[in-house]
């Protein structure tokens, strides 16, 4: 190998591929799509999965487990964290806990767990606390404040707009 092979076919602004612009392109007459057949017509794509007429691998391979597309996703925060994480009389929040890293991501609830110990007063707002979380939270003469969750969506029910009674 030279060290001119090393880039060769790598173009920082490569041109697109003109197809069916004559025979000099080297794509003219039938524009990649060979002859005749359903490949070759307008209008014509595969799905995702097509793999030439053999069955697809999506459906040749076994369905196992279960996914709740309707479950809650809940993130989950033990004390041993919130004591690394604030000082004593501190308010936790969760938008307090995203600025310091300890619920990262998407989630529905935020819960405290009990694993640590904590021996600090913090006034504690989540949407769950676990049983003994909150013992902790009450020994050390915090507070844990349960916020409400998500709204469930009621399907059958019209909105109504308020409508003044006459």
């Amino acid at each position: 190998m030279n060290l001119h092979d090393v880039n060769r076919g790598i173009h920082k602004h490569k041109k697109r591929k003109r197809v069916g612009r004559g025979p000099g392109s080297g794509h003219g007459k039938t524009s990649g799509r060979g002859h005749k057949g359903q490949g070759a017509l307008a209008g014509w794509s595969a799905s995702s999965i097509f793999e030439g007429g053999a069955s697809p691998l999506i459906r040749r391979i076994p369905k196992r487990g279960f996914h709740n597309a309707w479950g809650k996703v809940v993130a989950a925060v033990n004390v041993g964290d919130l004591e690394a994480a604030y000082l004593n009389g501190e308010e936790v929040t969760i938008e307090s806990l995203r600025a310091k890293h300890l619920a990262k991501g998407r989630y529905d609830e935020l819960k405290i767990l009990g694993d640590g110990e904590l021996t600090k007063k913090l006034k504690d707002t989540a949407h769950r606390f676990s049983q003994s979380a909150l013992s902790k939270l009450e020994k050390c003469g915090g507070q844990a404040i349960v916020i409400p969750g998500k709204k469930p969506v009621v399907k059958g029910v019209a909105k109504r707009a308020a409508k003044p009674v006459k």
